[in-house]
């Protein structure tokens, strides 16, 4: 059954002053020509931390990806630690694949490791590994697969001032783990503060200890700035995961509390949030299935030693409005023929 989305939005139609994302159906503008699939492949996925909904629906999309160019995969997970995906690695090293993808973490964190798999020449793909996206990524990345951050961030910022006009206060929350986190917050910044608005606190906590720091952090900003908090800016959903209880705690409801909004991923628990006004507002989302797709079609290319195709996929902006019109989707999927097209230059 096509399940309708959220369409792929070019960066003009986000920044043009559109309240709510467009739906229609839309052609595939990825790659159309390429290497048909390598025969008997096994690649391995190396996964920062499974629990994170944008690694997870990456994740999703190489499996499904996957199963259409007919190779053995295997998964692995960081579990949000830097020791857990540097074993990680070191396992996948030691399964000695046709190819890994980084999926979720920075190369630079794990440059150690990671040289050990470029001294094996063994490909490498990556989702999220650092500032650069796109072909010839630093860490020997052939390709990192992603929106662009500066443009999701943008987004969200700009957003949270025409939800609240030159009254903003927003608190922004990263994670300096990530240097592409770090970039996405200075953004958001630089966004909220060129355009009038205020930031009052920029909060770095990490994203794989949110379920424990979130809800302290939470009434503690309550605390300390009160109702000139009107905004919740974050780099990543799952920061908001564990907010809501905290407001909710204190007898603040979604309505009147700060309003919530993530520049990435689009996990569905956000989606859920968003659809329901349960203390989130908007995200900003990756088309992450399609990503997953992307990812397998690169690492194909990199195994039979042919360019890497390029292709930088377009976010969304996701609102309750926009929601409403998508039926039960809790995914941003974008009504293009993208399973068609890369099967076609696989030859499946």
């Amino acid at each position: 059954m096509l399940k309708r989305s959220l369409m792929a939005v070019s960066t003009t139609a986000l920044l043009s002053g559109l309240g709510v994302p467009v739906f229609a159906e839309t052609p595939f503008d990825g790659p159309t020509t390429g290497p048909a699939a390598a025969q008997g492949k096994s690649i391995v996925v190396v996964a920062g931390d499974l629990k994170n909904g944008g690694i997870l629906g990456v994740t999703n999309g190489v499996e499904e990806a996957v199963d259409t160019i007919g190779w053995n995969l295997r998964v692995l997970d960081g579990a949000g630690s830097i020791q857990g995906r540097t074993a990680a690695i070191g396992q996948a090293l030691a399964l000695n694949p046709d190819g890994i993808i980084i999926n979720g973490f920075d190369t630079v964190e794990q440059q150690a490791a990671l040289e050990g798999v470029v001294r094996a020449n063994i490909p490498i793909v990556a989702w999220h590994s650092g500032p650069k996206i796109g072909c010839d990524a630093p860490g020997g990345i052939f390709a990192n697969v992603s929106t662009d951050a500066m443009t999701v961030s943008e987004v969200a910022a700009e957003w949270a001032i025409k939800d609240a006009g030159d009254g903003v206060g927003a608190i922004i929350f990263t994670d300096s783990t990530y240097q592409i986190a770090i970039d996405k917050a200075d953004r958001i910044k630089e966004t909220i503060e060129s355009m009038g608005g205020t930031v009052l606190e920029y909060v770095d906590t990490p994203i794989a200890d949110t379920s424990s720091r979130m809800g302290p952090l939470t009434t503690s900003l309550l605390q300390k700035y009160g109702d000139s908090w009107t905004h919740a800016l974050a780099i990543n959903d799952l920061y908001f995961d564990f907010m809501g209880p905290a407001l909710a705690a204190v007898g603040i409801n979604s309505a009147d509390g700060p309003q919530a909004g993530s520049a990435g991923d689009g996990s569905e628990a956000a989606f859920q949030r968003i659809r329901s006004g349960n203390y989130q507002t908007i995200t900003v989302a990756e088309p992450l299935n399609l990503q997953g797709w992307q990812l397998v079609d690169e690492l194909n290319r990199a195994i039979q030693g042919e360019a890497c195709s390029g292709y930088v996929t377009s976010p969304a902006l996701v609102t309750q409005e926009g929601l409403a019109k998508l039926g039960d989707s809790n995914e941003f999927d974008p009504d293009s023929p993208y399973r068609q097209a890369y099967s076609a230059i696989w030859g499946k």
